[in-house]
């Protein structure tokens, strides 16, 4: 099987089972994976804008929560609600392109892996977010010095596309105005647009989607098209 093929079966795969009714939880570990994304671009926003990223907390029932201190501005407030939907899509077409290359992909995931550790001593401060990404550093770590290129290819595929379909693995947080975060209620990324800008909040939920999936699509055709051109 080609790595064009294996990369839409992938991406068919995720997409698929995240929208069953226990998708979230088959789909554990990446699950997981995505909500940290989702909060880390929180944080990275809010650095971006001249906050301060105070904590990021992973909780085991696929939550987590970002906390940042500041008064950047209500558009820089916005850009921070919809960080967490849209970095991760960003990080994960950037993986994307350098997961394209086989002989560069077990590289690639050991500085990923250096990354997560450098994440998790800077701003993850709960013992369950600190232990699960613990283990994720080190398997990319032990991915880059053990597994073959394509082997190592493969699993970089996988982590981009989690990133890539983060906003996607709960499609209807896009839409509600709360979320479940710890047990607790709180309002949804969506809903802080709409309090720091103007229109409803399913209208920022519906936009975000449709750039995510747009600039999903975008950077899997361009990597399945390099694949196949450079394929014999």
């Amino acid at each position: 099987m080609h790595s064009r093929q294996k990369l839409f079966l992938t991406t068919a795969f995720i997409v698929v089972v995240w929208q069953l009714p226990y998708g979230r939880e088959l789909l554990y570990p990446l699950s997981l994976v995505a909500t940290f994304a989702h909060e880390l671009g929180h944080g990275m926003t809010a650095l971006f804008c001249g906050a301060e990223f105070e904590s990021l907390v992973l909780y085991a029932d696929g939550s987590g929560l970002a906390t940042w201190n500041g008064n950047p501005g209500r558009l820089a407030t916005a850009a921070i609600a919809s960080g967490g939907l849209v970095g991760p899509t960003v990080a994960g077409v950037a993986l994307l392109l350098f997961s394209g290359s086989p002989q560069h992909a077990r590289r690639v995931l050991g500085v990923l892996g250096i990354l997560v550790v450098l994440s998790i001593v800077l701003w993850v401060r709960n013992p369950f977010g600190i232990l699960f990404m613990l283990g994720v550093a080190a398997v990319c770590g032990l991915a880059s010095r053990k597994f073959g290129d394509r082997t190592a290819s493969f699993l970089l595929h996988v982590v981009a596309v989690t990133l890539c379909l983060s906003w996607f693995s709960d499609i209807g947080y896009m839409f509600s105005s709360h979320a479940i975060v710890g047990g607790r209620s709180m309002p949804s990324d969506s809903a802080h647009i709409a309090q720091a800008l103007w229109l409803p909040f399913w209208f920022w939920g519906a936009l975000i989607a449709v750039f995510s999936l747009a600039l999903t699509t975008l950077g899997i055709w361009f990597v399945s098209r390099d694949t196949a051109a450079a394929s014999p």
